[in-house]
């Protein structure tokens, strides 16, 4: 652990802290445009109660230079009527005040959250493969609630510690200006201090936000049924518990350092803000003396003396409250220019209906953009029919697929359905015309009717019925207690392997669509589901282009066509009866896997 910390702190000697430029100032200002009116009405508390608070003050003046020297009790109650009023009402003005600036700071948080899950949802499979979801949701809810207190206190008291500032120092000034710059002597001292603080505390939040991912990561790897099974089979508990302890260690440490920095910044204001009343007390006795200066007037002084050092402090405070801020910012505006690498073209049309017809021409395809994964794929795929990809693991089988519904795009070539380019139409157009049931399939923690929507919001009960026989799901279903109403919990946990393949097949057969990928989706289910799969499925596939990546021979002998991928290039194409006379790769694949 001491190295660790050790680690952090080098870390912290070299970072630089990202300037503030116009450009970060625009892009943060410009979330408060939605709610000026609201912001001005703030602003007019701020005023108002800026110029109400120095009336308390010079009616103490007053009580004790007219009012008991002249024992006057009328004077005296209403000095102290009209203080008491005062103070109400710079109560509620504060309040209603407050009430705004939360407003406010929520409806902020709660557009960039919206902006960020809209942004993250159209990022490609790039993005995903490479990024973690620990720091995903790290940076769509931590951080963006890190930053809430800049938007709901931050802002607000500049311009309140502005206004009393000026308005505090016009009063003393008027009423001595020798007085008033006795206390403003130390003023500079407040000041000396805030840069250093606020660049340890950008150092600390930047390393504090990074582990609060890490330690997301781990929550959310070890706690999802997939890791909580593996750990449990590996008997990696203590494992996993010393590395959640080390890094959440590290966070406490952090966290503590981050806020005795802080502490030791207001013990040092506090001691400067001390000191200011005693040099007001030392000289003003001096000037009461010599017969310059009223007792009262002492004693008003000291009082506006607090509202005069306390927004300096709040502006030093504010100081090191942007520059953590900054921490977070960057953070999140690193995700918000992060490219959208697959997003519609400015000329883009809805596909509309189509007849299925697929041609792949010369494509070509790289993760990287260095190491080619697909080279030179040219075939075509006439509408309502199957073509089966067959190959080693890795040569791209499943790549291929992904490409038609533009997961990822092509870098070279085109492919094109109905003769039009997918680059051409728009996204939403296109998958839906597209259905896919993968090789692992996929649940939402929630009721099997629920899933099965996912293909068809606003399918009927009967529609949904007839889905999951087709997909031999449905006599299954009505022997669970709730039937379609069963919770089938974290990714389907409670429902067999076949039975989550079958329901993930319904819920395709729901959606309907003209082009039908199955990556693999038999491989879960024993043979007796399987061929029940393949029947059910017949009249589904029969007026639909399909792509089936299988390794068992059934599914590959009821396919019009074969590709045999090998190295990301089609090494042979046809089908089976011709592929099978060839001294090539199928006829390998045949007498080794698929004729067992």
């Amino acid at each position: 652990m001491k190295q660790g910390v050790g680690r952090l702190r080098f870390a912290d000697e070299t970072m630089e802290m990202p300037k503030v430029t116009k450009k970060m100032l625009t892009r943060i200002l410009s979330y408060f445009i939605p709610y000026w009116k609201r912001m001005f009405l703030v602003i007019g508390c701020i005023i108002v109660t800026s110029i109400l608070g120095l009336v308390p003050p010079m009616l103490i003046k007053n009580i004790i230079d007219k009012a008991l020297p002249q024992k006057d009790l009328r004077l005296l109650s209403l000095f102290i009527f009209v203080s008491i009023g005062i103070t109400i009402i710079l109560g509620l003005l504060l309040v209603a005040q407050s009430y705004l600036t939360i407003w406010i700071s929520k409806r902020i948080m709660l557009t960039m959250k919206n902006q960020m899950y809209s942004h993250l949802q159209r990022m490609s499979l790039n993005f995903y493969s490479a990024a973690k979801p620990g720091e995903i949701i790290t940076r769509l809810t931590s951080d963006i609630d890190g930053i809430q207190d800049i938007f709901n206190s931050t802002v607000v008291n500049a311009l309140s510690s502005l206004f009393v500032l000026t308005s505090t120092a016009i009063v003393l000034v008027t009423m001595n200006w020798k007085l008033a710059l006795v206390g403003m002597i130390i003023l500079p001292t407040f000041i000396f201090p805030t840069r250093k603080v606020g660049k340890m505390k950008w150092k600390i939040a930047t390393k504090s936000q990074e582990k609060i991912s890490d330690l997301n990561q781990i929550i959310q790897e070890n706690f999802s049924i997939s890791g909580a099974i593996l750990t449990k089979i590996f008997t990696k508990e203590t494992f996993e518990y010393k590395k959640f302890e080390q890094i959440n260690e590290e966070v406490t440490s952090l966290q503590i350092r981050e806020s005795i920095v802080g502490r030791w910044f207001r013990m040092t204001i506090t001691t400067f803000i001390s000191i200011g009343p005693m040099l007001i007390y030392f000289y003003g006795g001096y000037l009461f003396i010599k017969g310059e200066i009223s007792i009262g007037s002492i004693i008003a002084f000291v009082a506006l003396l607090g509202r005069l050092y306390s927004p300096v402090s709040q502006l030093s405070n504010i100081h090191i409250d942007v520059t953590r801020s900054l921490a977070l910012f960057t953070r999140i505006f690193e995700y918000f220019d992060q490219k959208q690498d697959i997003v519609d073209n400015p000329r883009a049309h809805s596909l509309g209906i189509i007849k299925g017809k697929v041609a792949f021409n010369k494509v070509s395809f790289s993760y990287n953009h260095e190491v080619e994964v697909l080279e030179d794929i040219s075939f075509s795929v006439e509408p309502g029919t199957m073509v089966a990809l067959v190959g080693p693991s890795g040569a791209g089988k499943t790549t291929i697929t992904n490409l038609i519904p533009r997961l990822y795009d092509v870098v070279g070539g085109s492919i094109k359905i109905d003769d039009q380019d997918i680059r051409d139409v728009t996204l939403e157009s296109l998958r839906k015309q597209i259905g896919i049931v993968m090789q692992e399939p996929y649940l939402f923690n929630d009721t099997i009717e629920e899933n099965l929507r996912y293909g068809k919001s606003d399918a009927t009960e009967e529609e949904i019925i007839m889905a999951c026989k087709a997909a031999y799901i449905h006599d299954f279903i009505m022997t669970l207690p709730e039937a379609y109403k069963t919770v089938v919990g974290n990714r389907g946990i409670k429902l067999s392997g076949g039975e989550k393949q079958r329901v993930s097949i319904a819920r395709v057969i729901l959606k309907n669509p003209r082009i039908i990928i199955l990556d693999e989706a038999t491989s879960s289910l024993d043979s007796v589901s399987e061929e029940s799969i393949q029947k059910a499925m017949v009249p589904l596939l029969s007026n639909r282009t399909s792509f089936v990546i299988a390794h068992r021979l059934s599914t590959i002998l009821a396919s019009d066509q074969i590709l045999v991928i090998e190295n990301g290039i089609v090494a042979e194409l046809g089908k089976h009866e011709e592929l099978i006379n060839q001294e090539g790769l199928y006829k390998h694949l045949y007498e080794t896997q698929f004729r067992q």
